[in-house]
Parts: C-alpha cells; structure tokens; sequence
C-alpha cells in the first residue's frame, strides 16, 4: 500500500513542462544511495570504491523553485544528458560540478556555471550546486532516519516520495490540507499492480521513459 501512495506522490510525465526558463537557474547533480560496504552481509558485499555496489540518484533542482529526480543506471554524459535537455529549458542557467558529464551539454543552455569541488571549490557568484545538495542531504536523512535502506525496485517510488515533499513543502507556501489533496488528486489514473512493486526491471522506468523521448 505504501508503495501505491508513493507512486501517485510522483507527478505524471504530462503534467510537467521543462524546469526553469529565461532567466531561471537550474542546479543538476548526482549522488548515491546504499550502505557503507563494510557494513554489508559477506555476499553482499562489492569490491572497489566511490559509488560501486550503489544505486544512483540524479536530480535536478530550480533555485526557488521544485525538484524532479530520477533512478539512474550510471553518470555518463549519454545517460545523463537526455534527461537534461528534455527536462531543463534551454534558456536556463545551468550549474553543476566539474564533473566532465556535463561538460558538453552545458554550452547548450543560456549560461553554465561551474564549481570544481576537487580545488575546495563550492561558491564562485552564482554558480553553486548547494541548492540540489540540500535535497540531497535531506534525501539521505530521510532514508537513513525513517527508511534505514531502500532496495533498487523501489528506489524509484522513493525518489517520488522525496520529491514531493520538497515540492509541496511549507517553504513555498503550501499547508497541511493542501498538500493531503495533491496527493489524493495524484491518484487519479494511476494503477500499481502487485506484480510491479517489486520488479527492478521497474526501478528506472521513469529515467528510461526520458532517455526514449530524448531519443
């Protein structure tokens, strides 16, 4: 059932234009979501470092404005970049970290501003990445907190969940009772059949349903 409610939190594809627009700017970013290793029963376990044995996240956060995040199979530039461009109006500013995914599909946007965390980097005017890494964080605590772990099949739903309270947050005005009837109203042609919940075939269906259109 908790399942069903997360996946009427997620928005559908049609309700949704681009983020941003003229003069608007755009945060995107990435993260990973998953137990320290040595925290993990032997079979579990995955050799390497960083983000091996993982699941990641990508999110894109207007300043001032919504988040929409997607369960995605790697950070390349060729997974990444369809989801940027059919989800971020071109005439944004886009920022992001030095990372060389971004590299390319930021000259296609109206300005991209860059912040090389590898140098200490963080602020330089108006190019930071704090706005989507606050999602983040509340994201991981979120998690950790009330969730303690996610499996891949359901990271997806999650991901909708998290995003809609940030959306619907009292932050931008919005109280109790309206936030109850976004919900509700989110329910409204959307079917979760039991075989689904738990497919991770399923998982990355919203992140791949981008990728097809980018195509």
């Amino acid at each position: 059932m908790a399942h069903r409610i997360r996946e009427a939190m997620a928005p559908a594809k049609h309700e949704r234009g681009p983020a941003g627009g003229e003069g608007k700017i755009v945060e995107a970013d990435e993260t990973y979501i998953g137990g320290k290793e040595k925290n993990k029963h032997a079979v579990k376990r995955h050799s390497g470092r960083g983000g091996v044995g993982k699941q990641v996240a990508f999110a894109l956060v207007e300043r001032g404005g919504k988040v929409r995040s997607y369960h995605v199979p790697n950070v390349t530039g060729e997974t990444l970049r369809p989801i940027i461009v059919t989800q971020i109006s071109r005439d944004s500013a886009l920022m992001t970290d030095e990372a060389g995914q971004y590299r390319h599909v930021g000259a296609e946007f109206a300005r991209h501003g860059k912040v090389n965390h590898g140098i200490g980097e963080y602020v330089r005017g108006e190019a930071h990445t704090n706005t989507v890494e606050g999602y983040f964080s509340i994201l991981k605590r979120g998690i950790v907190g009330t969730y303690h772990s996610v499996s891949e099949a359901h990271l997806k739903r999650y991901l909708g969940e998290f995003d809609f309270r940030y959306n619907h947050r009292e932050a931008v005005g919005i109280n109790d009772t309206e936030r109850t009837d976004a919900a509700i109203a989110g329910t409204v042609g959307k079917r979760l059949k039991y075989h689904q919940a738990n497919e991770a075939t399923n998982a990355q269906a919203e992140g791949a349903g981008v990728l097809a259109l980018a195509r």
